[in-house]
């Protein structure tokens, strides 16, 4: 059970992702390749215990992250002007305050206690980034991308802080 665990919580995400990018109508040009990915998923989740033990998930997070990258730039695409491009990006601790961040790519981004605060986020792509201890107060997170419900619980927000609708406010904000 141990050993199991893990691997169902990255698969579980990982269907969580798939079925954001298959509700997002811009990413329409992948929503094939996107099902074919959740079915195969979601047919992993009913694996053995022995299957999913021996199952190299990062390998799978690899080839699923194609479809999903497609998907977030189709969607970020409509977006005025340029967008940034800080995936992988060390930021830790950054002062972002006020920044135009709209339809960023901000995936796999370690941004633990950046200040982030009234930064406009909107449509930015959140898929993996390290939100630890970023200040969030004010923030403007409407229709950020593959942005989780653990990412926010271990940020730090206050009441003007915009989430997209699926996502709660933590009460420790």
């Amino acid at each position: 059970m141990f050993e199991v665990f893990p691997v169902m919580r990255q698969l579980h995400e990982l269907l969580r992702y798939v079925t954001e990018a298959l509700a997002l109508p811009a990413a329409r040009p992948v929503h094939e390749e996107l099902r074919r990915a959740l079915a195969r998923i979601d047919g992993l989740t009913r694996g053995s215990a022995e299957s999913l033990a021996g199952l190299e998930v990062n390998a799978l997070r690899g080839e699923v992250n194609v479809p999903l990258l497609r998907a977030s730039e189709l969607a970020r695409a409509h977006l005025p002007g340029r967008r940034k491009n800080h995936r992988g990006a060390d930021l830790v601790g950054a002062r972002l305050s006020g920044a135009d961040l709209r339809g960023a790519s901000l995936r796999g981004a370690l941004l633990v206690a950046a200040d982030l605060s009234g930064a406009d986020l909107r449509e930015a792509d959140l898929i993996g980034a390290d939100l630890r201890d970023a200040d969030l107060r004010g923030a403007d997170l409407t229709g950020a991308l593959f942005l989780t419900q653990a990412q926010v619980n271990a940020a730090r927000g206050d009441t003007a802080t915009v989430l997209p609708p699926a996502l709660s406010r933590p009460a420790h904000w």
